[in-house]
């Protein structure tokens, strides 16, 4: 089994934080440049890290939100977890990415005490049509360049167009080299493919005239996922001042288990 990433160590500088130190491997490359890691992978062990930093067993993370502060570089890095406001109901928990002397991407959660509201409980988001295993192979992505994109595996519906449709990704790479990958861990870890699922310029670097790059990602989630699918019901919107968002729905093969946003810097592809 391949890794995105290998384990190096675990600090304590002082008490109630905790820097672990990480090593990419090629599997974490990125598509806009060979020489950054890709925001899922990222993402996935960023919530990894928060998801073992002083857990509670009545409380769960909620929400992920997370800034990318520039390029993620592909070489050792750290990241560096503490607690911001403790509590016994609500928590919020930060994990810094730091690479080469500078922060990279700062993620917070927000972990909530869970309890039986399953009498009260109800959707408006709708379940998928169909399940991953139903629809055909989709290699459109694949026209994407770096190690992330080659990891994965994609199905879509037929209606799947630029700008709106539904797409399933999985892989079988670990998050960490050696340790079993969780199903939040793994889903998350692919979240932020649905900023390339859907856009309105087409698919396939090489022939794009502007790039769209998200400066973030926000997820928010009303259960915890389960499974080794991710369901992307993804919308792009550009503005006319250089301003985009991707939007989506996300499931797994039970249902909608919450969204995602991603506000895009749309600019020309430098030559």
């Amino acid at each position: 089994m391949t890794a995105y990433y290998k384990f190096i160590k675990r600090e304590q500088p002082s008490e109630g934080v905790s820097v672990a130190h990480y090593q990419p491997t090629f599997h974490a490359q990125g598509a806009w440049n060979e020489h950054e890691q890709h925001m899922a992978p990222a993402t996935g062990l960023l919530t990894a890290e928060l998801s073992g930093f002083a857990p509670q067993a009545n409380m769960r993370i909620a929400r992920v939100s997370l800034d990318i502060l520039g390029l993620i570089p592909l070489g050792d890095f750290t990241i560096t977890t503490r607690c911001i406001r403790p509590g016994k109901t609500i928590e919020l928990i930060e994990s810094v990415m730091s690479s080469r002397g500078r922060d990279a991407i700062i993620a917070r959660a927000w972990r909530l005490m869970t309890q039986d509201t399953s009498e009260i409980a109800g959707l408006e988001d709708q379940t998928a049509q169909h399940k991953p295993e139903d629809l055909p192979v989709w290699d459109d992505m694949k026209g994407w360049p770096g190690g992330f994109i080659k990891s994965v595996r994609l199905v879509a519906e037929p209606d799947r167009r630029p700008g709106r449709g539904m797409v399933w990704i999985t892989n079988d790479v670990d998050m960490i080299e050696g340790v079993p990958t969780d199903d939040v861990v793994h889903l998350l870890g692919m979240v932020d493919t649905a900023n390339g699922v859907v856009p309105r310029l087409g698919l396939g670097l090489s022939k794009l005239e502007w790039m769209f790059p998200n400066t973030d990602l926000q997820i928010h989630m009303h259960r915890a996922p389960k499974g080794r699918w991710l369901g992307l019901e993804a919308v792009q919107q550009y503005g006319d001042d250089g301003i985009g968002l991707t939007s989506a729905v996300l499931h797994d093969v039970y249902g909608p288990f919450g969204r995602s946003e991603q506000i895009l810097t749309i600019r020309p592809m430098p030559r």
